[in-house]
């Protein structure tokens, strides 16, 4: 009986001491069934003010949650794999992220933060991929445009991604192939009215005005991603405030002759000594994209993303979290950036040496920072208008999907870590 009772003791105390206190959403490439989700569950857990730790470069820059019946729940429905923990097994993992030999680092999450997304009304989750990948990892965010921004409503967020918008007033250099297409036709029209109902002569004007209140957000505190061609487009239209750079197809009158010398290189955010693009029946704005400048084969088109100390580089140590550091190259209006023409401020996060070009920046402005990604979408290759959307069921584990919710999570991270 003695015996008995010391043994449901023992069962007891030992049950106690292994008591699970944690989940570990791993990150590395063996371990995950659904990255892009795990960052979905993070968010929602940020959100609901559990305490949450982004493991950086420990596991492929795990996730650490506290245990709770309805986070496992969301794990398990949502198809994200987890591991439970005990407050030993926790403590073991920040001691060894913790050593100084390791390249790791623990960052707290503590705000959720309000995301907007500048898009055109009307437009479907599958034109851009930032919202693609926020509608499937469940991450909330708010669809604004040039209405919104322009009254000021760029102080409810703490997160902007911009679309693929052409902030120089061209339409995105369409016209040489698609001048006579309906979608065209009626979008032109649309950006015209819009531009006149908001008090602006040109769309090129409206469009200015919006990429200035975006610099002020920016300035101010806020963070801002990019992708394709609005990353040059908005530095471009940066650039020549007050200088007519759109043929008369574009405004209804002729640009500036000598518009080249005019242009304002101290007003851009990313990108330095520039030659625009006159031609108007050319896809292209300026010297800055590399697509008809890099020779690359499918098959070797690939950019590496550069290794930062996690203790004393925590931001780019976050916007580069993955498991490879080898990712897939993709195409776009913008496919990457010509090393020469980025600012010596801007920070290099992800490149490809065969021919020089930068595919992923960070940069500071102001109170705030931005980040530009080249391309249009990480796993649609060469994509052109009409062609059917990505399903990220069958790329679920993006190691290019992850660098933009990397993005998307950067400022949930406690202050005084991103402090440089």
């Amino acid at each position: 009986m003695r015996f008995k009772s010391l043994f449901y003791f023992l069962l007891i105390f030992y049950s106690f001491s292994v008591k699970a206190s944690y989940i570990l959403l791993p990150m590395d490439e063996a371990s995950q069934k659904n990255h892009l989700k795990a960052y979905g569950i993070t968010y929602w857990c940020i959100d609901k003010q559990y305490k949450a730790s982004w493991l950086l470069n420990y596991r492929g820059g795990s996730f650490l949650l506290p245990d709770a019946v309805e986070i496992r729940k969301e794990c398990q429905i949502r198809g994200v794999s987890f591991e439970i923990l005990s407050d030993g097994e926790q403590e073991s993992i920040l001691q060894e992220i913790s050593s100084p030999s390791q390249n790791m680092d623990a960052v707290i999450l503590e705000k959720a933060p309000k995301i907007a997304v500048y898009t055109p009304k009307g437009k479907q989750p599958w034109d851009d991929a930032v919202t693609m990948v926020l509608t499937y990892a469940e991450i909330p965010f708010t669809s604004i445009y040039d209405e919104e921004v322009l009254s000021d409503q760029l102080l409810l967020y703490d997160w902007l991604h911009l679309h693929h918008e052409d902030f120089t007033g061209q339409y995105g250099k369409f016209y040489g192939i698609y001048r006579n297409a309906p979608w065209y036709i009626d979008q032109k029209k649309e950006a015209e009215a819009l531009a006149s109902k908001l008090g602006y002569k040109k769309v090129s004007e409206e469009k200015l005005a919006v990429a200035k209140k975006i610099r002020d957000f920016v300035i101010g505190g806020g963070f801002m991603f990019a992708m394709c061609s609005a990353t040059d487009s908005f530095d471009i239209a940066l650039s020549a405030e007050g200088v007519d750079i759109c043929e008369a197809m574009f405004d209804g009158d002729a640009s500036q002759a000598d518009y080249q010398s005019k242009i304002d290189y101290s007003k851009t955010f990313a990108f330095k000594n520039f030659i625009l693009d006159r031609r108007s029946e050319h896809y292209e704005f300026s010297d800055i994209d590399m697509t008809e400048k890099r020779r690359i084969p499918f098959e070797k088109d690939y950019f590496t993303l550069m290794d930062f100390s996690a203790k004393w580089d925590p931001i780019p140590s976050m916007l580069c979290q993955n498991h490879t550091q080898l990712i897939k190259g993709f195409m776009g209006q913008t496919t990457s950036f010509d090393e020469e023409f980025v600012k010596s401020s801007v920070l290099v996060m992800g490149s490809c040496e065969l021919n020089g070009e930068a595919r992923y920046i960070h940069g500071q402005k102001g109170k705030g920072m931005f980040t530009f990604y080249g391309g249009h979408d990480p796993e649609d290759y060469q994509h052109r208008v009409g062609d059917e959307p990505t399903v990220l069921d069958l790329h679920s584990n993006s190691p290019g999907f992850r660098l933009i919710l990397n993005n998307v999570l950067f400022p949930a991270a406690r202050k005084k870590k991103l402090k440089t």
